[in-house]
């Protein structure tokens, strides 16, 4: 780390305080993995032993995606936790003082740490947009597979889609296990003026072809005051824009889905018209986005908390960041709910708590330089 430091130009000051930084953060982060660890396993002993699961399914699939996706959750108060453990030793024995006492001001002395906090984010954003995703894909299957069974939801009924942006699609039933839709009716318009109407009695998904069956099935061509009629007798296999993983989901599937795929997503289900999917795939989206920012605006409030020697010591400046972190994590719960709930856009209401938040850090810091 020292020669990697050197290398980069960093003069000792920064070296010094960048080594101790990442050093206490990855420290914070082993100790809370180990004990996230522990307590999900104490929870989910029951159904490793009871339930039909292997050690390859524990050790492989489930807990490096859930190590990671718990990392990725709480990781700006692994920073928080870790800015104030280290600074508070720091002033505990008076290095901090001593640094300013030589000169140093309070903006040179945040520069170090506005280093690592940035080369955390940048680690936060790596892990939530693209690696995450990857390890939760495992670690979903697992829990959906042996642990949370019921929390397959299925479109069985009623489904309006747009298939494209002059086709409708109703869906009148759908069969999980059959991949049989019953009642299919696609109205083809042309402008604001239906032009034809296909009616299926049923639509049975072919996986061998990529396409649906449709049985019983007849097309009413509308052209003005005149309509005809064509009712072929045998089945015809077509394309649809539709498939059978879009009748299934699960409430938390956009957390195994990349950034690209949730870009495309998004422009799939808005070009559809279902608004409440789409809105799900943005809060994750712009989430993930914000989480990592976060790192950067704790790391002030840190620096800002525990750069002073206080009676307390490091249990109150301790405490004092939990609380902090907390309150962070509470607001961004009220934010993602004003966001689910169409109150407020989501790429706005991901971002209100490090607006807030950056507000705090910006009079903490101002306040420290007195």
């Amino acid at each position: 780390m020292n020669k990697l430091l050197k290398l980069m130009r960093f003069k000792v000051l920064d070296a010094y305080l960048i080594q101790k930084y990442l050093g206490a953060f990855f420290f914070t982060m082993m100790i809370f993995t180990m004990l996230s660890m522990a307590f999900d396993f104490s929870d989910k002993i029951q159904t490793f032993i009871e339930g039909p699961v292997t050690l390859k399914n524990i050790l492989i699939d489930y807990y490096p995606g859930f190590v990671l996706h718990i990392s990725g959750l709480i990781m700006p108060i692994y920073t928080m936790i870790s800015v104030v453990f280290f600074t508070s030793r720091l002033a505990f024995n008076a290095e901090i003082l001593s640094i300013l006492n030589a000169g140093v001001s309070f903006q040179r002395l945040l520069r170090p740490y506005l280093i690592a906090g940035g080369f955390i984010a940048l680690f936060h954003l790596s892990l939530s947009h693209f690696l995450i995703p990857q390890f939760n894909k495992s670690r979903l299957w697992f829990e959906h597979t042996f642990v949370w069974k019921d929390q397959l939801k299925v479109k069985n009924s009623s489904v309006h889609v747009l298939l494209s942006p002059n086709t409708k699609a109703f869906v009148r039933s759908y069969n999980k296990d059959e991949k049989k839709i019953s009642g299919l009716r696609l109205e083809h318009f042309d402008g604001r003026i239906v032009s034809s109407i296909l009616e299926a009695e049923n639509a049975v998904w072919k996986p061998e072809l990529g396409k649906w069956q449709l049985q019983n099935y007849r097309i009413r061509n509308i052209d003005g005051l005149r309509e005809s009629l064509q009712q072929p007798r045998g089945p015809i296999d077509t394309t649809l824009n539709l498939f059978p993983e879009d009748f299934v989901y699960y409430h938390n599937q956009n957390e195994e889905m990349t950034t690209p795929e949730l870009y495309s997503a998004i422009r799939r289900d808005e070009s559809r018209g279902l608004t409440t999917s789409s809105k799900a795939y943005r809060i994750e989206m712009s989430r993930r986005t914000a989480d990592a920012f976060t790192n950067i605006i704790l790391t002030i409030i840190g620096l800002a908390l525990a750069g002073r020697k206080s009676r307390g010591g490091m249990g109150l400046h301790l405490a004092l960041a939990i609380g902090i972190g907390c309150a962070f994590v509470l607001l961004s719960k009220f934010s993602n709910s004003f966001a689910a709930g169409g109150v407020l856009a989501p790429e706005l209401a991901m971002w209100i708590p490090n607006m807030v938040f950056m507000v705090i850090a910006l009079y903490l810091a101002m306040r420290a330089q007195k």
